[in-house]
């Protein structure tokens, strides 16, 4: 109580401080006791926890409640520093004064301020491993994720990759990859997110106190802001500086750009002038050059202005960008003072904290070096406890030491001892055992003896038996028989008479069997009539009637039975078959043996035995029917009243009227059961079917007075089963009792319940039935065998007791338990076995003397008093027991063997006959021999069990009885035993030695444990087999009690162990297993330890032994492979050590790991640096340092010529493409020196000469490979420049199988289609006709169509005839067909590669151009090699359209003209590509029009070539399309052709005159005299398009003279006066064209014209034709003479027609014709000027009164006188004609050459009108010199 005030002062000093994280449970002084003195140590507990309870309940726990939720620094700071200074001065000496100590309470509130402050040191230090922590994971999770970032996008790439090279295996493998890193990378971001905000929480809960303990301590939140305004303002510092980068990085850009045009610019200046200058100077190509790059300045100059504009605009953006940033920058200026100041106040507080830890961890030093020197003072005094310790052990061990020596002495004497005795017992056992081996020798031999004797004899008798056999064939031979049939017969005969033979002694046996029974009956039945009736006989006639009558029955029987059953059998083997009656019946006349003796003569005796004796006669002794019952009215009781005589009666009549009223006798009314039976329940037990059984039972009367008894019968379900006997007895008084007799004979095998009923005075009343079959009742005596403790290595054995109580055998099996939930599996025999197990018991019962029938028919002889009253009457056959099921004579020849077995064992090993033998068990608890067997009713088995422990420990065992009837259910018992251990034993039983190899050495140590308590002895025995190659050291030792001994093994297998270990070696799998036999001494049980190795061999086999690499040339290496072998099943190490200069092995040059029974390849390459013979040893080394050789010899070649690259790699060729390669052939013997040994030779043999040599390439037909040139001659010191391509294509015969097959599946697709159809077009008649029905008879009809049409029922029963493949060789290479499968090969070509070794001759001389190297001799020790690695690939781009071809023709093409073609190409990769162009001529004829530079994937485009021939040639050229990957090739071909023509008119083709408004025709012929087609067309130049700007024009007379206008006159009409057809068509080669033109006026002209102009090709004009015709309205005119008008009229109509008419009739209308004549002359001679005139008629279908004109001349006296002479001067023209009129003119004498002579005359026609002419004649003299002939 004293003590209270002060803890009040201190709760109310502790208020104002803080100690975060104290706990009520950390308050307790019970955890403060490390810091207390010694003294208080020494309080008691109790003594503390009282003063516990005192300071809690004065209001202390509220106190530290408070103070554990303080935040004060400050606070925390005073308690740390009072808690100090507290604790210096309890570390003061504790002798001072008493005053001066502290109480307790004070004491305990120090310390527990000391334990709160060191907890949260702790918990600071705990926050700050958690944040490092804490970092290190987000650290981690970081570089994780920006692994995973890194992998993603590198599987991105592959993916891409993947995808345009078309692997989609790679492609989906990747995607799956893909994801697989997305979900992981969403979850390490996720976690990334948890730990960061793990981090923060942390750190917070850590600054959380530090904040709140000063005011100017930052915040969390205020550092964060801090470092994000830092950051942010970085990242404008950095945005800032990288903008000042770009400006000046576009300006740099912008004035690189400007001097770029001012450069251009320049140069466009200087082009321009040369352009003029050789302009000037008349260069043309060199003016094409400058103007071609003229425009590509302009175009660059262009581009560079463009790239101007665009880069001035990116500066203004990044100038514009560049302010925004810099007014960004003034904005945060403030902001960037704050943050300085701000982080200055960061770095302060950091300083202040890195002071404030350093602190804390000296105080913690401080702390834990007294903890340090308290844990020192420990250590010392349990060093000094561990000293004494070991003293009084060591003592103690010195003193077991010699109680052991002196018990190890008597223990090795003892051993000894049994170690003699053991000899002693060895010896004898081994004399004993070669007695044995002599005597077995002895037997041996003379058995041996006796069975080549007894082989001698059979021989013996089967050569006289083949002898006899030998003469009977002769003998039929010679008759002339077929031998082999009658051989046959004559086995056949004497097969049918044994059978017969057989058939007639089993129907006399069964005859006898027959008869013997009656007869026995028959007696048997007058023995019983004599004993019950011995006064009353029979008559002998009835008597024999009934024998006879029994005798009938018994043959019928026979007869009916049996013959069917003997038929049957004879029919399957003639071998007798017994049946089970057989056995017997057969015994008791033929009396076979006493074994055999049946089992019914017991039982008849028996049934003699149980039959009683009536006490007086029945009414079965008589013949009368024994149901048959006589009504006495008379009958009634023998000792009855007068009063029962008077109830009788009516008694009587009530039962038979059935009417049953209650009784009372002496006022009692009787209640209960009328009658009692005895027994109560008739039960039948154990019945057979066929049998009859009989019991009696007595009714006795339980009424109080006289009662009647009457039979109502059995169940309905029993009346074929049972007969009940009652003998009516009368009136029975009460007490009295009456027998009944009940007849049991079975008919199913089944069990019956049922009832009799009775009817009495009282009513009625039933007697129970019930009958039961033969079952089996199993139990086990016991359930559980405990076998007890048994030391391991011994056995014992229990039984258990297997008992039958029922009357029903069967066979069981026993087994090992799956476990209590296992299912009962119940094995049911068939019938046939059940039939040969009930043989197999009845033939052993009989054997025994059982109490059991072979028939299955119980008859035991204890059961066989279960009542005085039960007796078999009859014993029937049933049929299951008469017809049994035959068998064949495998299953008899079982079941008499399995009898016989039975006969020889001994009576008590009927339970151990095994059907089935079980695999031995290698377990613990294990079953005996009996496993399986039979139990026969009534009996018993008992079952062995062994107990055999292996393993120490408790073994519990589940065994399972299963039986065969299914109706037994499984029995199950368990085995109990405990095994107790060996006192020695291995503690590793299996020693495995791995792998080991010959002739090494292995070592393992052996540790043998010993539980015992005193030291034994232990000798080590090997088996005397791998005595030379295993050794245990020592030999001998011995083990101290409950400790190791250690056993060193050394193993050394030599070679000769496969011979030595014998049988414990296995040759085929190298194990070696043998025991090792460790001998304990007082243990009577061995250890054994087993040893385990698989022994191996370290050789290695090179095969072959021996290379010869034959000749080689010194410009190449030969490679040949051999073959290294590990004939070890260990991986060894091997290399090739020491190889010289000129031979390699490959790969890893020739080192390498074999792993076991591995064969290698290795290649070994000879590279001859000279010409000479080589022989060398190649060296292989192992691991464990064996060598292996390998002997080489070789040949080296230097050839005459060599090769500048003996190898060329093409490059990946596209198919249809080219690569081509240049190397050359050199030839370098020039000159011929003996001292010279590195000169041309084969060997070591002759240089060659020096001279020309030549070469033949031998290239394989097959290979897509040329050489040019393939063959020729080098020069000495020359070389020959060889082009080497490769050229990839698709194999003919592949693309004609191509083509079959694709030709297969387009007539299954055309099949599938047409059988669709056929369904469609079916469906569609289905639902027509369906939707059309309207009444009974079209559906009537519809049901007719619901079956195909015939149309279709025609196809179906005619089908077409299958689609036939076409031979491969029948396609033609420019069918469809063929190109089609050429193009899809194509698309589907898979890489391939080809690797070709071409051959090069080498022969010495010229070759000889007629005859070849057909006279050179060509050394095959010189032979050069050239290697060629050819990849193909398949094409990028592919030619769609001309049926994939590339070869494009464009035929004849007529010169100047040009034509086009597309030619479609696709893009068949799976990327985009960039095509590039070869150049073509500039000056031919092809031109590419537009070159498409990209092709996108799958794309196709179309490409124009066009050709345009200027000469008449062939023309050849080659447009390559080039990709990154391959090259398509276009060849290009056409032919320039000069176009001519022979047209049959002339310039100018005539029409004549025609009358006007008439037509006429005429044809010309324009013939093609060309080599092509001609595409002609007509043009006319009335119909120009240019005709009305030609009218426009003065007509050409007006112009100039001597042009005329191509167009004349045209009609009023518009019409076109001529017109030519056709006026187009194409002309064949050599063929010819008809042109029709007609000419048709409608009005009087003789200037019609017109011009033809016949183009071809719609461009060239080949052919002018002028077109002429004159028209008259009458049918005659005058041709000839000058014209006198203008040949153009005007369109206009000046006159009317009417004018125009009567001007024409008038006979004054009068026409002038100017006839000009030049005569020349010279000084001597005169040429007379001559012209004619012409008359003509027109053939027309007018005017048909006039059919001629007439003409004549006037005037003509005048003329004649002027020299002027007409001929003739009248005359007659026809229709159609014309006429001429001969005009001459001589100049008269004297005439002035300079004056025209002129006169006139008139010319007067008469036709259908008259014309007259006017004539004028002028002559004129020209002057001329002729020519001198």
């Amino acid at each position: 109580m004293e003590e209270v005030p002060l803890l009040n002062e201190e709760k109310t000093e502790m208020d104002d401080m803080e100690s975060p994280a104290i706990l009520e449970e950390n308050l307790t002084p019970e955890q403060c006791s490390e810091g207390e003195s010694n003294e208080e140590e020494a309080s008691g507990p109790e003594e503390f926890l009282h003063e516990t309870e005192s300071w809690k309940g004065l209001g202390l726990e509220e106190d530290y409640k408070d103070l554990a939720h303080t935040s004060s620094r400050d606070a925390t700071e005073g308690v740390e520093e009072e808690v100090e200074s507290v604790w210096e001065s309890l570390e003061e000496p504790k002798h001072r004064s008493s005053k001066k100590n502290m109480s307790y309470p004070n004491r305990v509130r120090i310390l527990n301020l000391r334990r709160n402050l060191s907890q949260l040191d702790h918990l600071a230090k705990e926050k700050e491993m958690a944040i490092q922590k804490t970092r290190e994971e987000l650290d981690a999770c970081q570089d994780r994720i920006e692994t995973l970032a890194s992998q993603q996008r590198n599987v991105e790439r592959e993916i891409d990759y993947e995808k345009k090279s078309s692997n989609t295996a790679a492609v989906f493998r990747l995607q799956v990859m893909h994801q697989r890193l997305c979900a992981e990378l969403g979850n390490e971001k996720e976690l990334e997110s948890k730990i960061a905000a793990m981090l923060n929480g942390n750190v917070e809960s850590l600054e959380e106190p530090k904040h709140q303990s000063s005011k100017k301590n930052m915040s969390y939140a205020d550092r964060v802001r801090i470092l994000n305004l830092r950051r942010n303002l970085n990242q404008l510092d950095h945005l800032a500086n990288e903008k000042e980068m770009a400006i000046e990085k576009t300006r740099e850009e912008l004035d690189a750009c400007q001097d770029r045009i001012e450069t251009l610019a320049n140069q466009q200046r200087n082009v321009e002038r040369e352009i003029d200058y050789e302009k000037k100077s008349g260069n043309t190509a060199a003016v094409f050059r400058l103007q071609a790059m003229h425009q590509r300045l302009c175009a660059e100059l262009g581009n560079e202005k463009e790239l101007e504009s665009k880069i001035a605009a990116m500066l203004n953006g990044n100038v514009l960008e560049m302010w925004k940033v810099e007014i960004e920058q003034g904005n945060f200026s403030e902001l960037r003072k704050q943050i300085k100041w701000d982080e200055e106040e960061l770095d302060r507080q950091h300083q202040g904290q890195a002071e404030e830890r350093l602190r804390k961890q000296k105080n913690k030093a401080r702390v834990l070096k007294h903890r340090w020197q308290a844990t020192e003072r420990k250590i010392e005094e349990a060093k000094e406890f561990n000293e004494r310790w070991f003293s009084r052990a060591l003592e103690d061990a010195q003193k077991n030491h010699q109680k052991a020596a002196e018990f190890l002495k008597e223990s090795l004497g003892r051993i000894h001892e049994r170690e003699e005795r053991e000899e002693q017992k060895y010896r004898e056992y081994m004399h004993k055992r070669m007695d044995t081996v002599l005597s077995l020798k002895q037997n041996i031999a003379s058995n041996r003896e006796h069975l080549r004797i007894t082989q001698a004899l059979d021989k013996v008798t089967a050569l006289e038996a083949q002898a006899q056999d030998d003469k009977v064939k002769a003998a039929i031979q010679a008759q002339g028989h077929n031998v082999t049939r009658e051989i046959f017969l004559h086995k056949r005969d004497i097969e049918l008479e044994h059978r017969k033979k057989e058939f007639m002694e089993q129907q006399k046996a069964k005859k006898i069997e027959i008869v013997a029974r009656i007869l026995k009956e028959e007696a048997q039945q007058e023995k019983v009539r004599k004993q019950s009736h011995p006064g009353i006989l029979k008559s002998k006639e009835k008597l024999s009637d009934a024998v006879k009558w029994r005798l009938k029955t018994w043959r019928y029987i026979k007869e009916t039975c049996y013959d069917s059953m003997a038929t049957t059998r004879l029919q399957k083997s003639w071998h007798p078959v017994w049946s089970i009656d057989s056995f017997d019946d057969a015994s008791y006349i033929l009396g076979a043996s006493k074994e055999m003796v049946p089992v019914r003569k017991v039982e008849e005796e028996d049934r003699n035995e149980t039959l009683a004796e009536p006490e007086f006669s029945g009414i079965w002794d008589q013949e009368c029917d024994i149901f048959k019952v006589t009504d006495d009215s008379d009958s009634k009781p023998l000792s009855a009243s007068e009063l029962e005589k008077e109830i009788f009666p009516r008694d009587v009549e009530k039962l038979h009227s059935g009417i049953i009223r209650k009784h009372r006798v002496c006022g009692r009314e009787f209640k209960g059961c009328p009658f009692y039976s005895k027994p109560s329940l008739i039960h039948f037990k154990d019945f057979d079917i066929g049998k009859t059984y009989k019991k009696k039972m007595v009714l006795i009367n339980a009424f109080y007075g006289i009662n009647f008894c009457k039979l109502i019968g059995v169940n309905e379900h029993l009346k074929d089963f049972f007969t009940v006997h009652l003998d009516p007895p009368g009136p029975m008084s009460a007490g009295m009792s009456c027998e009944v007799g009940v007849t049991f004979k079975p008919l199913i095998n089944e069990d019956l319940e049922g009832e009799m009923t009775f009817l009495s005075q009282i009513g009625s009343f039933s007697v129970p039935l019930k009958c039961s079959t033969k079952k089996c009742v199993l139990a086990l005596d016991k359930e559980l065998i405990d076998f007890g403790a048994l030391v391991v290595g011994e056995t014992i054995s229990r039984t258990v007791t297997l008992t039958n109580s029922g009357a029903l055998g069967t066979r069981f099996r026993l087994r090992k338990s799956a476990g209590p939930d296992a299912p009962n599996n119940v094995v049911a025999p068939s019938s046939s076995e059940k039939m040969v197990f009930d043989l197999i018991i009845e033939r052993t019962s009989s054997d025994k003397g059982s109490n059991y029938s072979l028939g299955g028919t119980i008859v035991d002889k204890e059961s066989a008093s279960l009542s005085h009253s039960e007796e078999i009457i009859q014993q029937t056959v049933a049929p299951s027991e008469k017809l049994i099921p035959l068998y064949s004579n495998e299953q008899i020849h079982e079941m008499v063997s399995d009898v016989s077995i039975v006969e020889e064992k001994s009576p008590s090993s009927l339970d151990t006959i095994p059907l089935e033998y079980t695999r031995e068990d290698t377990t613990e608890i294990t079953l005996g021999k009996v496993t399986e067997g039979d139990i026969g009713p009534f009996s018993s088995i008992k079952i062995p069990i062994i107990f055999t422990p292996a393993v120490p420990g408790r073994v519990q065992t589940d065994f399972e009885i299963t039986f065969y009837n299914p109706d037994c259910k499984p029995l199950h018992f368990s085995a109990v035993g405990v095994s107790v251990a060996v006192p020695v034993w291995v503690r590793n039983p299996d020693i495995d030695l791995k792998i080991c190899i010959y002739d090494r050495l292995y070592q393992d140590c052996i540790v043998i444990q010993s539980r015992a308590t005193s030291a034994l002895r232990l000798k080590f025995d090997v088996c005397k087999e791998l005595a030379n190659h295993m050794e245990l050291l020592p030999k001998t030792g011995y083990i101290q009690a409950q400790s190791s001994f250690s056993v060193q093994l050394k193993f050394l297998p030599r070679q000769s162990l496969p011979e030595d270990a014998g049988k414990y070696f296995d040759e085929k799998t190298r194990v070696l297993e043998f025991p090792v036999t460790i001998t304990v001494s007082e243990q009577s049980k061995p250890v054994q330890f087993t040893v385990h190795a698989i022994v191996t061999t370290s050789d290695l086999e090179i095969n072959p032994a021996e290379v010869d690499f034959g000749y080689c040339s010194i410009f190449e290496a030969v490679q040949t492979t051999v073959t290294l072998t590990n004939k070890s099943i260990l991986p060894q190490e091997f290399g090739f050590v020491g190889l010289q200069e000129f031979v390699e092995v490959q790969p890893n040059d020739g080192f390498g790991v074999l792993l076991p029974l591995e064969s290698l390849s290795l290649d070994v390459i000879f590279k001859p640096k000279k010409a000479k013979e080589y022989s060398f040893h190649l060296t292989c080394k192992t691991e464990i340092n064996r060598q292996f050789k390998l002997s080489c010899k070789a040949i080296g070649v230097h050839p005459p010529l060599e090769l500048s690259h003996s190898f060329v790699q093409f490059p990946a060729t596209a198919l249809n493409d080219v690569s081509s390669a240049t190397l050359f052939i050199i030839n370098s013997h020039v000159r011929l020196s003996r001292f010279n040994h590195n000169g041309p030779r084969i060997g070591a043999g002759e240089m060659a000469p020096v001279g020309p040599t030549s070469f033949q390439f031998l290239v394989p037909e097959d290979s897509h490979i040329t050489i040019m040139p393939c063959v020729g001659t080098v020069l000495p010191g020359k070389k020959c420049l060889l082009d080497v391509s490769f050229h990839p294509v698709l194999c003919d015969q592949i693309i004609r199988q191509e083509a079959v097959h694709l030709m297969c599946q387009a007539a299954e697709a055309k099949a599938q289609a047409e059988k669709k159809a056929r369904e469609l077009e079916l469906q569609r008649k289905k639902e027509e006709a369906l939707a059309s029905k309207k009444d009974v008879k079209k559906l009537a009809s519809i049901s007719f169509l619901g079956q195909p049409s015939k149309e279709y029922a025609t196809k179906d029963k005619y089908p077409s005839k299958p689609f036939e493949p076409p031979n491969p060789e029948d396609i033609s290479s420019n069918s469809e067909e063929y190109i089609a499968a050429h193009l899809s090969l194509v698309r589907s070509f898979a890489e391939r590669f080809d690797r070709y070794i071409i051959p090069c001759l080498v022969a010495y001389g010229v070759i000889d151009e007629k005859r070849g190297a057909e006279i050179l001799h060509f050394s095959p020790y010189n032979t050069l090699y050239l290697e060629l690695h050819c990849p193909s690939m398949a094409p990028v781009v592919v030619v769609t359209s001309n049926n994939g071809r590339t070869f494009f023709n464009f035929g004849d093409v007529a010169v100047g003209h040009r034509i086009k073609e597309k030619v479609k190409i696709q893009n068949i990769s799976q990327e985009q590509l960039v095509l590039h162009y070869s150049l073509l001529d500039p000056f031919g004829p092809f031109l590419l029009a537009n070159p498409i530079c990209m092709l996108e994937e799958g794309e196709s485009r179309d490409l124009v070539i066009t050709f345009c021939p200027e000469e008449n040639k062939s023309f050849f050229e080659t447009l390559a399309l080039r990709s990154e990957k391959a090259t398509l090739t276009l060849t290009l071909t056409g032919r320039g052709v000069i176009t001519s023509i022979a047209c049959s008119a002339e310039d100018v083709f005539d029409m004549g005159y025609v009358v006007s408004k008439e037509t006429a025709t005429a044809t010309f012929n324009i013939e093609n005299t060309s080599t092509l087609p001609l595409k002609y067309t007509i043009v006319l130049e009335s119909l120009s398009p240019n005709r009305d700007e030609d009218l426009q024009e003065l007509p050409p007379f007006l112009i100039s003279q001597g042009k005329t206008n191509l167009v004349g006159t045209q009609n009023y009409s518009g019409l076109s006066v001529f017109t030519v057809s056709p006026v187009e068509g194409i002309i064949g080669l050599g063929k010819f064209q008809e042109f029709t033109v007609t000419f048709s006026p409608d009005h009087e002209s003789l200037y019609y014209s017109d011009r033809v102009q016949v183009l071809l090709f719609d461009k060239e004009v080949v052919r002018v034709i002028q077109l002429k015709g004159a028209a008259r309205n009458h049918m005659m005119y005058v041709e000839g003479g000058e014209p006198l008008d203008v040949p153009i009229e005007s369109l206009a109509v000046t006159t009317s027609v009417a004018e125009e008419t009567a001007k024409a009739e008038s006979d004054k209308a009068t026409n002038s014709i100017l006839v000009s004549l030049e005569s020349v002359q010279s000084e001597t001679f005169v040429i007379p000027a001559v012209r004619e005139l012409k008359v003509g008629v027109i053939r027309t279908t007018q005017f048909t009164s006039k059919k001629n004109v007439e003409f004549s001349w006037e005037s003509l006296q005048i003329l004649q006188q002027k020299g002027f002479t007409v001929d003739p001067v009248k005359g007659t023209v026809e229709r159609g004609q014309t006429k001429a009129i001969s005009v001459s003119w001589v100049p008269p004498a004297g005439s002035d050459p300079n004056q025209p002579v002129t006169g006139s005359a008139i010319l007067t026609l008469k036709g259908d009108i008259k014309e007259i002419y006017n004539v004028y004649f002028m002559g004129r003299i020209v002057t001329r010199e002729l020519p001198p002939n």
